[in-house]
């Protein structure tokens, strides 16, 4: 579907690979720091304490305290495989070929360790890979029961610190992914629980949300184990710590949607002496964003072209501002028990989104049928809920296109697509995400129908 042409805007120039590789900064004046990345699965940003949810989470609230707060951070995808391989290449998902679920990239990309194994430092992941080319991502792997193997994280930060050797490590939680089995699901009283407003208030809903917000205690008490084996090797000082919440959770109108529920990320980041204790920043910051920054902190170039741009200025209180808008895209085609295909692309400014769902005529499928929560959902629809009827029709069926005012209506629930009073926002937003998908290569439907040669489905592998 076309729309309205629009100005364009020069906000998005390619980051040329950091790449000028300008001089070091006085941040960079000191050895080169250590990096460690924790990322959840499936976890809402706006879940998490420290920005505003009901979990209990005092080791992020700490990190929080002793870091900067990223209020507006985004990912182009919202399933853990092309979330994965944008953080660790900084390409957007059709750009690198890895826009499915189970993808694989395209042949020739390059990660960041790529940049960082030549400069001297050692790179590893452990826990949920999700991705699988070796010439990709020559990472030191480990794990245990698929998540995180502190054994492995304590041997590499002994050797590191005894040999000199700086260190990349990727902390990969399988937390908060379903079926939310782990934590201290009594903390949460179904009867004290505030639901967000796009879920229907069902029996099984409250159940199902207070064992999801167990699992995410869960996930930060993994966080706090990481934070402690780096004081224990005297390492805190000189890494740079990121926490990442990845895409929203399984409950409806999060994974596998553009709406900001699934698509903000929660972004943490600590770094001694350089990030300033408490601050809080509104810039617009993606994951693709986070291998240039990480490399301009070390002084390095990029391993070619990224679409991402260092936001290294934000987190040194050198800019209050980085993008003015970002972008994402939903591939159903190879998820598991979704539709055959059903494309979704999307672009937000700081106060609107603009979503455009390629074949609106068809129904969107709830990728989880045997979710005890939907098919509550559908039940008492059926009985005659009418609260619980709107939510299932706003599942099942979207227009074409989407407009929301996020800052005026922050769970995306009333659609102003077609409102004259913001037509020209309408019209300029659709010609960014036109443009976005040109740059990308993105041909829309065509795009979609080809996913299957983007991927590598393993029998049993979550979405």
């Amino acid at each position: 579907m076309r729309c309205r042409p629009a100005r364009l805007k020069l906000a998005h120039l390619p980051a040329l690979a950091l790449a000028l590789a300008c001089g070091r900064t006085d941040a960079q004046n000191a050895p080169r720091p250590n990096f460690v990345v924790i990322l959840a699965d499936d976890l809402t940003q706006r879940d998490i304490g420290c920005y505003g949810g009901q979990a209990h989470t005092p080791n992020l609230d700490r990190l929080a305290r002793e870091g900067m707060r990223f209020s507006r951070c985004f990912q182009a995808a919202p399933m853990c495989s092309p979330t994965r391989h944008c953080l660790y290449t900084g390409l957007y998902p059709v750009k690198s070929g890895a826009y499915p679920n189970h993808a694989v990239a395209k042949s020739g990309t390059k990660s960041i360790a790529h940049a960082l194994l030549p400069a001297g430092y050692r790179v590893a992941l452990s826990g949920k890979k999700h991705i699988f080319q070796a010439d990709v991502f020559p990472f030191e792997f480990s794990s245990v029961a698929g998540g995180p193997d502190f054994a492995a994280i304590e041997k590499l930060l002994r050797e590191s610190k005894s040999s000199g050797t700086p260190f990349c490590l990727f902390v990969c939680s399988d937390e908060p992914h379903d079926p939310w089995n782990l934590g201290e699901r009594a903390r949460y009283p179904d009867d004290e629980l505030r639901l967000p407003p796009y879920l229907a208030d069902t029996p099984e809903t409250r159940d199902a949300y207070a064992r999801y917000l167990a699992e995410v205690t869960h996930f930060d008490e993994q966080v706090g184990r990481t934070l402690a084996l780096l004081e224990q090797h005297d390492l805190g000082a000189s890494t740079v710590v990121v926490v990442l919440s990845e895409q929203g959770s399984s409950l409806p109108f999060g994974k596998w949607t553009l709406y900001d529920t699934g698509i903000q990320s929660a972004c943490i980041v600590r770094w001694p002496g350089q990030v300033a204790p408490g601050a809080v920043s509104a810039a617009l910051v993606e994951y693709v964003d986070l291998v240039p920054t990480l490399l301009e902190a070390a002084g390095l170039a990029a391993p070619g072209e990224l679409d991402g741009q260092s936001f290294l200025g934000v987190l040194l209180g050198r800019a209050t501002r980085h993008k003015q808008h970002v972008f994402a895209l939903q591939t159903t085609r190879g998820t598991h028990r979704g539709n055959d295909h059903y494309g979704i692309r999307s672009v937000r400014s700081e106060r609107f989104k603009y979503i455009l769902n390629l074949t609106p005529e068809e129904e969107f499928v709830y990728p989880l049928p045997r979710s005890i929560v939907f098919n509550s959902w559908l039940a008492r629809a059926a009985e005659g809920d009418a609260a619980a009827a709107e939510r299932v029709a706003r599942m099942a069926r979207r227009p074409a296109v989407e407009l929301y005012d996020c800052e005026q209506d922050p769970y995306e629930l009333t659609n102003r697509a077609g409102d004259p009073a913001l037509a020209e926002v309408e019209a300029e937003l659709c010609g960014e995400l036109e443009r976005w998908m040109a740059a990308q290569g993105d041909k829309g439907q065509a795009t979609e129908l080809a996913a299957l040669e983007h991927m590598r489905k393993l029998d049993g592998e979550d979405d």
